[in-house]
């Protein structure tokens, strides 16, 4: 076997290692961006659910939604 054939395994396991944290990397970065957008709330509310109230019904994704709506922007929300 010559040093380049030997080589090439090391190689492609560098390679693998650099992808599979490109790829950790975009998924963290893509929770973040969830989780910032309020795109992960529901799933948020169920794990909570899930913590603190066990047993009890949950709302459903749409019941959910219009909830958070009416919360965000049913009341007066200003200062002044």
């Amino acid at each position: 076997m010559t040093a380049a054939a030997a080589q090439v395994p090391v190689l492609g396991r560098a390679v693998s290692a650099a992808m599979s944290a490109t790829v950790t990397a975009w998924r963290a970065l893509w929770r973040a961006l969830r989780t910032l957008s309020g795109d992960d709330a529901y799933e948020r509310y169920l794990e909570h659910r899930e913590h603190a109230h066990p047993g009890t019904p949950v709302l459903s994704r749409r019941e959910f939604y219009v909830d958070e709506q009416r919360r965000k922007w049913g009341t007066i929300n200003r200062c002044c």
